[in-house]
């Protein structure tokens, strides 16, 4: 019996909607990441990009456990003397709520050309509203089990 291999242009690739509403970040972005990958296919092949688009609502009013919002740091570095800038994980999600998701989800994807393709099929909305309406996504209730 042969092997088949699956061609990326052949996958269907669907349009996932998820609510960001009171969901927990590291979960719900790792949820997230599944899916852009496409590991929950029959076809998930890992060097192919078989995962459908993501589009996130409400990324402002993600929730985090513990006391990450005053401790957790995000740093920079310019590359030049004293160049290295850090924020606290509030402050950023006050100005930039999609960043805090965008580099949650980035940090599960894999190195590389792959994963940066990846992450252009992920479209985070700080607010309830999206442009996507023509896609018709699916909107994926995701519980604390993970479920589709």
């Amino acid at each position: 019996m042969k092997t088949t291999l699956p061609n990326a242009k052949e996958c269907g690739r669907e349009w996932v909607l998820i609510d960001a509403k009171d969901q927990v970040l590291g979960r719900l972005a790792s949820r997230v990441a599944l899916i852009l990958r496409g590991k929950h296919k029959v076809t998930y092949t890992p060097f192919l990009d078989t995962g459908d688009f993501v589009v996130v609502i409400n990324a402002e009013q993600v929730a985090v456990t513990g006391q990450k919002l005053s401790q957790k740091v995000y740093q920079r570095y310019s590359g030049y003397p004293g160049g290295r800038r850090t924020r606290l994980l509030g402050d950023v999600l006050e100005r930039h709520p999609d960043r805090v998701f965008r580099q949650a989800v980035k940090g599960m994807m894999p190195d590389g050309p792959l994963g940066r393709r990846l992450l252009r099929k992920l479209k985070i909305y700080a607010g309830p509203h999206h442009p996507h309406g023509a896609q018709q996504p699916q909107t994926v209730l995701v519980t604390q089990g993970g479920a589709r």
